[in-house]
């Protein structure tokens, strides 16, 4: 095992050191027990049924019966609380777990997401977490038991006779070893198992979420076929697990019976001097017996080891990318933003050296209207990520109202800053929650900002009104109306800076004009930004900025660019003539 792997499992179990020691000292008591049972059994056969008498020494056999049930009782009561402490134990590592890979996720920046499928991230809060809660449950609340017990039972057994105990302690041996030869090969095949299950697992967290694209293209049948295809491969890749699973159980029973065997011929024909009464030759029998289990439960538990090991590798491979964590807590906190941006000689890259964006300059003035136009590809949308510092750029500053941005609290700078998505995200809550966003704003103002994006006819024809609950992913609602709830959502917001991409392309015109009337009415002391594919929606704007291969080659209002006849004159002229063709 790796010492990187043993150093980041000391990590996760240092909260929980004193649980684990409270386990092992019940464990303890538990094993102690579970000694005391056979000595007991032990006495009465050769001091009272040997005999043919109830009382020897004064003490009757009721009274043994009395101790024997409270010694039951007792190690049944501890292994009860043990059990209890033990998935309690399991659930508060499952829960922080997935709290700190929850965190992370929700901390990480965009770069983080573009390059972790959402279906891996799915498989480590949920596959992952649970391999290391049956860890804690199934083995380190075990471990101590077993081991502390094979210990007792070794002493005890070498004390009733050397003899025997050398000839089965070479028993355990043989049996340790053939079971560690078999645990071994399981474990390459569970590894290619967990390997191949995870592929699986993937392959059907992002097949749920794209069911609507695979509905669209009608791919239904190749996605089957993808799908048992990887279940297949699942499949193969732990064929021989069977057969190892049906030899490891016939091999410990087979050794075990061996054991037996062998102390019932030592003491019958008295081989090396052996010579035990019954109720001695028992008391062997019984530990043996209980030796075996213990050994048994730990070369089982192998298997969740090396899976829990494994999980523990993946998720801290995550937690341990603090260069992909955004910092929310310093920087300065903006007080009042009156919202001018300038980029001055951006540069940036998703990629090394894969320029997205050239040198680029600009600057929009508190209060101004600006839209970025350019071909698919030519920056647009990375400008308006970039301003809310979702990705770091390489070369160059980015200001607001004469700040670096680097410079600005995370946090304060994207309350700042509003954006509607083409395809705005709708969770599955009611619209209220929705439209607040679990912000802190009076239902008074969710009422304003939803008459303010003219939402409240749609709202109003719902059963529930603003109480009425979103199906997953809002695809209860059409993509217009989806859009309404963005728009409401931002100007509940009532941000310094607003960003649309292509925000009113799903909405009916005569929506649109409205919530145009309200966008124009909050706009006059606000910057705002428009990412925009129909021309005709941006010929009013003060600054219009054009690019092309991520480098600005016009910039100026509609009027001036028109008259300078170059690429947007162009451009516009042939969305013009596009227009009138259709018509």
């Amino acid at each position: 095992m790796k010492t990187k792997t043993l150093k980041r499992f000391k990590e996760m179990i240092k909260p929980y050191w004193k649980i684990i020691i409270l386990v092992t000292i019940l464990s303890v008591i538990i094993d102690l027990a579970e000694l005391v049972k056979p000595i007991i059994i032990q006495q009465v056969i050769d001091n009272f049924l040997e005999a043919k008498i109830y009382v020897y020494n004064n003490i009757s056999i009721t009274f043994i019966a009395i101790i024997y049930i409270a010694i039951v009782l007792g190690g049944n009561i501890i292994d009860y609380i043990n059990r209890c402490i033990s998935f309690n134990l399991g659930e508060k590592v499952l829960n922080n777990l997935r709290s700190k890979l929850f965190d992370f996720m929700e901390k990480a920046n965009l770069s983080f997401h573009d390059k972790t499928p959402s279906g891996t991230l799915y498989v480590r809060l949920t596959a992952d977490t649970e391999d290391i809660y049956n860890l804690f449950t199934e083995v380190i609340t075990t471990l101590p038991k077993d081991l502390i017990i094979i210990i007792g039972l070794i002493g005890t057994m070498a004390y009733i006779s050397v003899k025997l105990s050398i000839i089965n302690i070479f028993m355990i041996f043989i049996l340790i070893i053939v079971s560690l030869i078999i645990t071994k090969a399981m474990n390459k095949i569970y590894g290619k198992m967990k390997a191949s299950r995870t592929r699986l697992n993937t392959f059907l967290a992002e097949s749920i979420y794209g069911i609507k694209l695979i509905k669209i293209f009608n791919r239904q049948k190749l996605k089957q076929k993808e799908c048992e295809e990887k279940s297949q491969d699942t499949i193969d890749s732990c064929k021989n697990l069977g057969y190892l699973f049906g030899i490891l159980p016939g091999t410990i029973d087979l050794i075990e019976n061996l054991a037996i065997s062998a102390v019932v011929v030592f003491c019958v024909y008295h081989f090396l001097g052996v010579n035990l009464e019954v109720g001695i030759i028992y008391l062997f029998i019984s530990y043996l017996r209980k030796i075996i289990n213990p050994i048994d439960r730990i070369i089982e538990n192998m298997e969740i080891v090396t899976d829990a090991f494994s999980s523990i590798d993946k998720i801290y491979d995550i937690l341990e990318k603090k260069e992909y964590i955004e910092d929310f807590d310093s920087g300065i906190s903006l007080k009042e933003v009156k919202g001018k941006i300038e980029f001055k000689n951006v540069w940036f890259a998703y990629e090394k050296d894969n320029w997205i964006l050239k040198d680029v300059s600009f600057v929009i003035q508190p209060g101004q209207s600006a839209a970025l136009v350019g071909k698919t590809g030519s920056g647009k949308t990375t400008i308006t990520a970039l301003i809310s510092r979702f990705y770091e750029i390489q070369k160059g500053e980015i200001l607001l109202d004469g700040v670096n941005i680097k410079d600005i609290n995370l946090k304060s700078l994207r309350s700042n800053i509003g954006t509607i998505l083409q395809d705005p995200f709708i969770f599955a809550r009611s619209i209220k929650d929705n439209v607040k966003l679990y912000s802190d704003i009076s239902e008074e103002e969710v009422k304003e900002a939803v008459e303010l994006a003219s939402a409240n006819d749609f709202i109003n024809s719902m059963p529930n009104g603003l109480n009425e609950i979103a199906k997953e992913r809002g695809n209860s609602y059409s993509a217009g109306q989806k859009q309404l709830i963005a728009f409401a959502r931002i100007f509940a917001k009532n941000p310094a800076i607003f960003i649309l991409d292509e925000a009113t392309a799903n909405i009916d015109t005569i929506t649109e004009g409205l919530i145009q009337k309200s966008v124009d009415r909050l706009l006059t002391e606000k910057t705002s930004i428009f990412i925009a594919h129909r021309l005709a929606t941006i010929v009013n704007v003060d600054k219009i900025i054009v690019l092309d291969n991520g480098s600005i080659i016009e910039q100026g209002n509609h009027k001036e660019l028109l008259e300078k006849g170059g690429y947007y004159a162009k451009l516009y002229n042939s969305y013009y003539m596009s227009l009138n063709n259709e018509e």
